[in-house]
């Protein structure tokens, strides 16, 4: 039998995925030493906040509060950095760099503002950094991008990459619930923090869908180039009026790549029931691609969570130490070579749903419509519910319209004597 090789990780937290990713390496040990060529892989030192607060199945001598005890130690081999944030793990990722050490990321917030910076460190230093977990959990989205489906040109990446978000729309949509409801219910399970800010403004997906369009179209996409809009205006109302056209409300990281460049947008989206997306409920995550070679590919899976975010940390250890057998320590880090121009939000083509409240008279709908037809804006489907007060709700559904027109249309529309309220204005991704 070959003699057994003992690779040295240092794990930069351990915290909720920190203590996943050290349970997960003894669960499976027997299946990565063969899996690895008779390699055994080694946590040897934890760095944490607080060294004596209680961490089920870790040893107390692994852990250290100094984080050169980790990033100088010349026998570690790869750092793995779960402790979140930006300042001290870019920090921490650079020195680990410099020193020769291989990384593994699970930093949405680094990856989604300064990726290319420390990719091509990477590549100088001849060392691979990996960060599948920065995005959708145990999904393995960056990897299938990078690697699986290379041989295709990806035009379109959807996804539902937020679980609080879609838990909040789930419920509102089954239980007919508001969503400071659900959010409380959301909090209570600890699916939402005390602060949800993140969440239902939309700010989690933005780094997500960042990182997932400078991969699919080699361009690189930070933070500042998403436009953002959360979930906090959406309705019950809203909810049971996309009901009514078979359809559902998400909140999408959409990322496209087209004739006119790079659109990257995070907004709620009226989608129809039909596409693959629309039934994916409850905190689950899921990725809806578009290729020109394989049509369209759906990956669902947990986005959160110890073991589900684990299991992407470890799959890109695994990678590494696979290299290190083969003697393949540099690594092409960085796959955005182009500089595709970014959209501005007033520029992309989207449908819009739009609810509002008027007077309930003649020739209302006649002076809306004249003003959509001012601003180029096609009608597609209308619905009129009697209000009391001599009022009236009237939800439109358009054709897919510029922006900007759109906007320029809601404005004018505002201003009508007619129009006491527009009471939401909603994306859409359906052909109607």
């Amino acid at each position: 039998m070959n003699k057994v090789q003992n690779i040295k990780i240092g794990l930069l937290g351990c915290g909720t995925v920190g203590q996943g990713v050290y349970n997960l390496l003894q669960m499976n040990r027997d299946k990565y030493q063969p899996v690895l060529n008779n390699t055994n892989l080694e946590i040897t030192k934890i760095l944490v906040n607080d060294i004596n607060k209680k961490r089920p199945n870790i040893p107390q001598e692994l852990l250290t509060t100094d984080p050169d005890e980790i990033l100088n130690d010349e026998n570690i081999d790869i750092i793995i950095e779960v402790i979140g944030g930006t300042t001290k793990a870019q920090d921490y990722i650079k020195k680990a760099l410099l020193n020769g050490k291989h990384i593994v990321t699970a930093n949405k917030d680094l990856m989604a503002i300064n990726a290319q910076e420390l990719l091509d460190l990477g590549n100088k230093a001849g060392r691979q950094i990996r960060y599948e977990a920065s995005v959708a959990g145990a999904i393995p989205i960056i990897s299938t991008i990078k690697e699986n489906i290379l041989s295709n040109k990806i035009t379109k990446v959807m996804g539902i990459i937020n679980g609080t978000t879609n838990f909040i729309l789930t419920k509102m949509f089954n239980e007919d619930r508001d969503l400071k409801d659900v959010l409380k219910e959301a909090q209570e399970l600890g699916y939402a923090e005390a602060d949800p800010t993140s969440d239902i403004e939309g700010l989690d997906a933005a780094r997500k869908i960042a990182v997932l369009a400078s991969i699919a179209f080699n361009r690189s996409v930070v933070l500042n180039d998403v436009y953002v809009e959360g979930i906090t205006a959406i309705s019950v109302d809203d909810v049971n009026y996309a009901k009514l056209f078979n359809s559902t409300i998400k909140l999408l990281g959409i990322a496209v790549n087209n004739e006119q460049g790079i659109e990257v947008r995070v907004h709620p989206t009226l989608l129809p029931m039909s596409h693959p997306l629309a039934k994916v409920d409850d905190v689950y995550n899921a990725i809806y691609i578009e290729g020109n070679a394989f049509g369209d590919l759906t990956l669902i899976g947990k986005g959160a969570g110890s073991l589900p975010t684990a299991s992407a940390v470890v799959a890109d250890l695994l990678s590494i130490v696979k290299d290190m057998n083969r003697n393949i320590f540099s690594y092409e880090n960085r796959s955005c070579y182009l500089d595709t121009e970014i959209m501005e939000i007033e520029d992309t083509l989207t449908h819009f749903y739009i609810r509002m409240i008027v007077l309930d008279r003649t020739r209302v709908l006649s002076k809306i419509t004249e003003a959509f037809a001012d601003n180029d804006v096609s009608i597609d489907s209308v619905i009129q519910k009697k209000l009391e007060n001599n009022l009236a709700e009237l939800v439109i559904l358009t054709d897919k319209v510029l922006n900007k027109n759109m906007m320029n249309a809601k404005v004018q529309i505002e201003n009508l004597e007619v129009v006491k309220e527009i009471k939401s204005l909603i994306r859409s991704e359906k052909e109607y």
